[in-house]
């Protein structure tokens, strides 16, 4: 009988032995997909969970714990259900713990703010241990989508009497690639691989997540090579790192996930005046902008969804920088040297970026003759006296983007209301149409189509003026490999990684 050479042998333990050290700001507060709210707790459970579909690395949707789904009419989607999957505790996970997860979601007992993603949701139930049939009250473009929510097991939660202080929101039992092995209030969270995996264990046995609440410490501890991922800021990228640092780490530069804008009050007569919005857009240098804040390391927004993504067009709106013409429209509007237009910019203090943008739009602004003060405070107080009760002229602020957007929030004339999104008083009757048409269809591409036309319409109405995207650095040991960058980061593959 052959013998094995020993380094073959032991080459599946050198596998399942590494440790990817990564950091935490903050501690999470219960590791549960319905009660997530933080980004921690978001993180942490999302190597414990699944959802029944996913992203893959191109941002298609691919199945999870479901192996396939179809449409039996508009109103109506059967998922099939993959078999031999199993909770960490080994219990098996069937087509029940989905009817469990959703009715738990909309359970009084539970205070989630993802239970408005179901609401076209009229039951769901299941077929048999391994097909879920969802009906919808109408056509919904978010009908699959919905269902990237990590699912609970049954048997645990329906045993708990009050779902938001459940013991199991911190010993969590999920269905993912990692087990909670520790968790510590105000220290480290340690995962363990999941030996029994659907797709396959992971290479990497444990990740060690150190609790580090400082960015300074943060990027100290990058420099000694006590992390192998983490996040730079562009100062640190150009000015901080050296041969060293970057024969350890490999930076991996991607587009960012969120936007900032300068949006108007548009019930103030000031901004009601489109040549007013077109001018100040025409006056901001974004570009300038971009290489001031981020060394150049960002992009310029030109709407309100992600670069990428179904619903960018393929030549969106560009407002080219020309403050000559910028004056020429104010003049139209009536503002000249002796009659200028003045406004205010609110901001929130505590995001310096955000403040030196104030500052330089102020400056850029000035060049045309307009007078920009800045009003800067802090979060809570901008949000309760400023923000929501609309007490502003002009606001400095940002949004994250979605991979799948939802333009009714931010867009609809609905969502101009007290506590509502739509933050400057948008109102326009055609994109409320493409809005209402794209969410009552499950066609993705007619979707597509929809939101690429409300995308030009909202550029070209200006009620933001649509500023930067600032690039995503992360920089990851160069030992582990592979690293594939994609649209939703480098973490979709993470499971493949192997660390010498």
């Amino acid at each position: 009988m052959q013998r094995l050479p020993f380094f073959l042998l032991l080459f599946p333990l050198l596998l399942f032995s590494s440790t990817l050290h990564l950091s935490l700001g903050a501690n999470p507060s219960r590791i549960n997909p319905l009660l997530a709210t933080d980004s921690a707790s978001g993180e942490i459970s999302g190597w414990i969970f699944n959802g029944l579909v996913k992203f893959d690395k191109d941002a298609n949707i691919v199945g999870d714990l479901a192996e396939s789904w179809r449409f039996e009419s508009p109103t109506r989607l059967v998922f099939r259900l993959r078999r031999g999957v199993r909770w960490h505790d080994g219990h098996p996970f069937t087509a029940h713990d989905v009817v469990f997860t959703y009715v738990l979601t909309k359970s009084p007992k539970l205070f989630t703010p993802y239970a408005s993603d179901f609401r076209y949701v009229a039951s769901v139930k299941a077929r048999d241990d391994y097909t879920v049939e969802v009906t919808y009250k109408e056509p919904y473009y978010k009908a699959l989508s919905i269902w990237m929510m990590g699912m609970l097991p049954r048997h645990l939660w329906e045993r708990e009497k009050d779902p938001m202080t459940s013991p199991l929101n911190r010993k969590p039992v999920g269905t993912g690639p990692y087990r909670l092995s520790e968790l510590k209030n105000s220290g480290d969270v340690v995962l363990k691989a999941n030996p029994d995996y659907f797709e396959h264990a992971p290479n990497i046995e444990t990740i060690h997540y150190h609790f580090i609440p400082d960015p300074t410490t943060r990027f100290l501890m990058l420099k000694a090579h006590k992390l192998d991922l983490g996040s730079l800021t562009p100062l640190q990228i150009e000015r901080q790192i050296d041969e060293r640092f970057e024969k350890r780490y490999r930076i991996v530069r991607l587009p960012g996930r969120g936007y900032t804008y300068l949006g108007f009050n548009l019930e103030n007569s000031k901004f009601k005046d489109s040549r007013v919005r077109r001018a100040l857009d025409m006056a901001i240098d974004k570009e300038e902008l971009i290489r001031i804040l981020f060394f150049s390391y960002g992009k310029v927004c030109y709407g309100p969804f992600m670069p990428g993504t179904f619903a960018y067009p393929e030549h969106p709106p560009r407002t080219p920088y020309d403050p000559e013409r910028a004056k020429r429209l104010l003049a139209e509007a009536g503002y000249d040297e002796n009659r200028p237009l003045e406004f205010t910019i609110s901001t929130n203090a505590n995001n310096s970026t955000r403040l030196y943008a104030a500052q330089i739009i102020q400056y850029q602004l000035g060049r045309i003759g307009v007078k920009v003060k800045i009003r800067a405070m802090e979060w809570q107080a901008f949000l309760n006296t400023v923000v929501t009760p609309r007490r502003f002229e002009a606001i400095l602020l940002g949004w994250s983007l979605g991979l799948i957007p939802d333009a009714y929030a931010l867009w609809h004339s609905d969502s101009d209301k007290l506590g509502g999104f739509n933050l400057v008083g948008y109102h326009n009757p055609e994109v409320d149409r493409l809005i209402e048409k794209a969410e009552r269809t499950t066609d993705m591409e007619k979707v597509a189509t929809f939101y690429r036309e409300m995308f030009m319409r909202i550029a070209e109405d200006r009620p933001y003026i649509f500023l930067y995207i600032p690039d995503s650095l992360t920089v990851v040991n160069r030992q582990i490999t592979p690293i594939v960058p994609s649209i939703i980061g480098i973490m979709h593959n993470q499971i493949d990684w192997i660390k010498p």
